[in-house]
């Protein structure tokens, strides 16, 4: 079982978790402190966007054993929105368009959601064309409807933005290097490690090094088959860009 801190900002202990049925998540064990970046790095269908969901509570997937706690509170059953307000944030693989509604209204309700504070259009735009400056994005985003029409950079880009309007106190990044070529990925990267502070935790879900060439974290662990396999320091993950995966695999996984 895992062994928790009370100053743990997030801790997973045994966590299981199926998909129509299938078992996906297979006894996850990961605390994460304030100030701290954790990578999880592993092949393809090993669950890793799996977890990122479970933890901001995708309904498509059932928690079958095992606890998720935030800030020394259980939120294991709780609504994806509760986590939200409470300063968790998911960054996803694969952003939605949403049309019909643009970039600043969205951040707009997001924010208001967030702080419980009904911000005006112009406050908003203020806030937003500062982070946009940050993240080299054309001013122009603010007033296009969410994600449509955007390129992969831009839409990674996007969700940065997103992050740093809302400001979360826990920030789950799952495989935003995906599709971006090598200036969106510094870009991406540069605006994370703004976003760094003492207070702020981040878990990194990632199938290659080569994001971690641009953040360093604290703690890189391996994922496999719905499981944490092994952790270690930052150069475990050039250590896994050598030798690959195979060395971690079962031999009914790796066959």
């Amino acid at each position: 079982m895992l062994q928790t801190s009370s100053e743990s900002l997030l801790a997973i202990d045994d966590l299981h978790a199926s998909v129509d049925g299938t078992e996906i998540l297979k006894g996850v064990d990961l605390s994460i402190a304030p100030g701290e970046t954790h990578a999880i790095m592993g092949p393809n269908g090993s669950g890793k966007s799996t977890l990122a969901y479970v933890l901001m509570g995708h309904p498509g997937y059932e928690v079958t054993a095992g606890s998720i706690t935030y800030k020394g509170i259980d939120i294991t059953d709780t609504a994806p929105e509760e986590r939200a307000q409470a300063g968790m944030f998911l960054g996803f693989q694969y952003p939605e368009e949403i049309p019909g509604v643009s970039v600043v209204n969205f951040l707009r309700t997001a924010l208001s959601n967030r702080t419980g504070t009904d911000y005006t259009v112009l406050e908003l735009r203020l806030k937003v064309g500062e982070a946009m400056a940050d993240l080299g994005m054309d001013p122009s985003f603010a007033d296009r409807y969410l994600n449509e029409g955007f390129s992969g950079g831009e839409r990674k880009r996007n969700e940065i933005l997103q992050m740093a309007i809302l400001e979360p106190e826990f920030a789950v990044l799952d495989e935003t290097d995906s599709g971006l070529d090598i200036d969106a990925l510094k870009v991406v990267a540069e605006g994370v490690e703004r976003l760094r502070s003492d207070e702020r935790g981040f878990l990194i879900i990632t199938h290659y090094q080569r994001m971690l060439d641009y953040i360093t974290p604290d703690v890189v662990h391996v994922f496999v088959d719905g499981a944490i396999v092994e952790s270690g320091s930052a150069d475990l993950a050039d250590r896994i860009e050598d030798a690959g995966y195979d060395a971690y695999r079962s031999p009914a996984v790796a066959g």
